[in-house]
């Protein structure tokens, strides 16, 4: 509890509050983590993963693209940390956040200010002529989308394996770290890079590092000030509680 105190009176005095998000505050939605022994990619060939593998067999790779991320994700919908983080911003506690996760839970939620650094699931860009297209637009059935335009091979506008970072998202990235005097690392393992630079710059910027997450992290014992050893849900109820005393 002290630690908790500790932390809503940091947020309470932010000027520039950000927040970085992993797989950690999707799996209170349902959303399994992917890295891991018990992840979803130990159950596929990675290779499937792979921009030339879609290109090249994108039958036999769609199959592994929808079951990972169209079948597990459909049903899931934002959890109390998600809500908690969309509330924040409305009252201009958080500035950003920047996530990893493509599942668009931040944005479902109602956050606005999101930086979806691996992209998201929810539209596809068509590999051949570069039209966009939402996932609505698109739907979701077990042979690989196509363009309506140019019938070419459409991909989820989300990062694949030997895919480079977006030059705008990275950039948003870290210029909103940099910016942070208060950055809040919640639910990431720091094992993705470049991802986990992000809350690097942030510290190197001068920021406290607030880190949510029941097991430690490489973030931990490196550049972490206040570590809560909780589930994001919980935690996040916990310090909104000692903020609404605050009547923030």
């Amino acid at each position: 509890m002290d630690n908790l105190y500790k932390v809503s009176q940091i947020i309470k005095n932010s000027k520039y509050l950000t927040v970085f998000t992993g797989a950690g505050i999707s799996k209170e939605s349902g959303i399994p983590v992917f890295r891991g022994n018990e992840g979803v990619y130990s159950k596929y060939d990675p290779g499937m993963l792979e921009l030339r593998t879609y290109k090249k067999n994108p039958h036999e790779a769609w199959k592994a693209v929808k079951a990972i991320f169209y079948d597990f994700l459909q049903d899931a919908r934002p959890n109390a940390a998600h809500n908690i983080l969309a509330r924040w911003e409305k009252k201009g506690i958080v500035k950003c956040v920047i996530t990893q996760n493509i599942d668009n839970l931040h944005k479902d939620a109602g956050s606005i200010n999101v930086v979806e650094y691996h992209g998201t699931k929810d539209s596809f860009i068509c590999l051949n002529c570069g039209k966009s297209f939402k996932l609505e637009e698109v739907g979701i059935s077990e042979e690989y989308p196509v363009c309506r335009s140019c019938e070419g091979l459409l991909k989820p506008d989300f990062i694949f394996f030997g895919e480079a970072i977006p030059e705008l998202a990275a950039q948003i990235s870290y210029d909103e770290a940099k910016r942070s005097d208060v950055h809040i690392v919640i639910g990431t393992t720091g094992d993705v890079q470049p991802a986990s630079y992000i809350p690097h710059y942030a510290k190197k910027a001068g920021a406290t590092i607030i880190e949510i997450n029941p097991e430690e992290s490489k973030f931990t014992n490196s550049i972490t000030d206040i570590y809560i050893k909780m589930g994001a849900s919980k935690a996040l109820e916990e310090i909104d509680t000692l903020l609404h005393t605050f009547q923030l």
